[in-house]
């Protein structure tokens, strides 16, 4: 799940200066004045901006709200891991971080939770980017320390969630947001639900034993779910707020997702069956119309109506499924076409179907042997 809200005032945006060039902007946001030094990323006609500043937060700059702002073509110098560590620290009173090799962990529960979380983000980025490479798809390193910030309870996660991204965000047990590029999420050994007379959480091989149990498996599945994403944006996979199809990145995340629960660890496998997706998609096939495919290529509205998500998120996860297995080179032509678009230049439903059957052909005979193929999946 990726959590944004972006003014649509750049849907005309067009590049402007080299990538190098560095703004200093001062605007206003909630009736204070804000400054920011960062990439010019795209510029609009009406001089709307997106930059992207040292610590990697995208940052848009609607004309209306913009006090002055001056630039230079010195290049933007990406935040060191110790330089961000600190600024998560005056951001985060309180916490502390846990660093890995490719991520920041800033969190304020024990440090044996933490350090779970940081081997397990690890192994999904390492198992991520292998899947990629061995498709001939070449990804990049992150240009600036992934962050994943981790509360010690569910109570101050929400708080927290709520007070600057709304209560929608609060309501999942951890959730990918797009602006600033971090995870956000709580020590799930805390949760009563998955806990047992005697279980301890002072060690990572306790807390390995506790989320390796069938009950942890959404949880699990969730917290992979959005490194995921993080990791796509932060490689070259795909650009932030470019006009990716959510059932494309969804579809995916679910696809890398599913846990190996015979792992200590919790997590080991990629393309595994997701057997409770498999389950809504079937079900969902009994009175599934005849144009389903070809909405859920045109638009995203399905996958945003919370009364048609479940169904979409399904048929997303099982159209992705079947197109890696049995269309793998069309499905790589149509992943390097989406990886290459821009920022905030959105497709209209007419685009979005061509490009789709520009990659894989006629939708209807598509469609036909998609249904028969999941139908032998188990």
């Amino acid at each position: 799940m990726m959590r944004h809200a972006l003014s649509l005032f750049l849907l005309a945006a067009l590049w402007t200066r080299p990538a190098a060039a560095v703004e200093h902007v001062v605007f206003r946001q909630n009736d204070e004045e804000v400054s920011v030094t960062g990439r010019l990323v795209v510029k609009a006609e009406d001089e709307g901006m997106l930059l992207l500043s040292a610590d990697g937060t995208l940052w848009s700059v609607e004309p209306q709200n913009l006090v002055r702002h001056k630039h230079d073509d010195e290049p933007l110098k990406p935040l060191s891991s110790d330089q961000l560590a600190e600024r998560l620290r005056e951001e985060f009173p309180g916490f502390e971080i846990h660093t890995t090799q490719h991520y920041l962990i800033c969190y304020n529960t024990s440090r044996a939770y933490a350090q779970w979380c940081g081997a397990l983000f690890e192994r999904v980025y390492k198992a991520f980017t292998n899947f990629w490479s061995r498709k001939d798809f070449v990804l990049h390193e992150p240009e600036f320390p992934l962050v994943a910030i981790v509360f010690a309870s569910k109570e101050s996660y929400e708080a927290q969630t709520n007070k600057h991204l709304g209560q929608i965000a609060g309501k999942a047990i951890g959730f990918y947001h797009i602006a600033s590029n971090r995870i956000f999420t709580y020590d799930l050994t805390g949760s009563q639900a998955l806990r047992r007379p005697g279980d301890k959480r002072g060690n990572p091989n306790e807390i390995n034993q506790m989320l390796a149990r069938p009950e942890a498996e959404l949880n699990v599945a969730t917290v992979i779910h959005e490194a995921t994403h993080q990791i796509g944006y932060s490689c070259g996979l795909q650009a932030r707020y470019s006009a990716i199809p959510i059932w494309l990145s969804e579809g995916m995340a679910i696809y890398f997702e599913t846990p190996d629960l015979n792992n200590s660890k919790g997590w080991r496998t990629i393309g595994a069956v997701n057997q409770a997706r498999l389950a809504r998609f079937r079900a969902y096939l009994r009175s599934r119309p005849p144009d389903s495919l070809a909405s859920l290529i045109a638009s995203d509205d399905r996958l945003r109506n919370r009364e048609l998500a479940e169904d979409a998120y399904a048929e997303a996860w099982a159209l992705h499924y079947f197109l890696i297995r049995q269309r793998p080179k069309q499905y790589m032509a149509y992943i390097k076409l989406m990886s290459e678009k821009g920022a905030l230049i959105q497709d209209d439903a007419e685009t979005r179907i061509a490009e789709f059957q520009q990659a894989f052909g006629d939708m209807r005979q598509l469609d036909g042997e998609f249904v028969k193929q999941m139908a032998k999946v188990h």
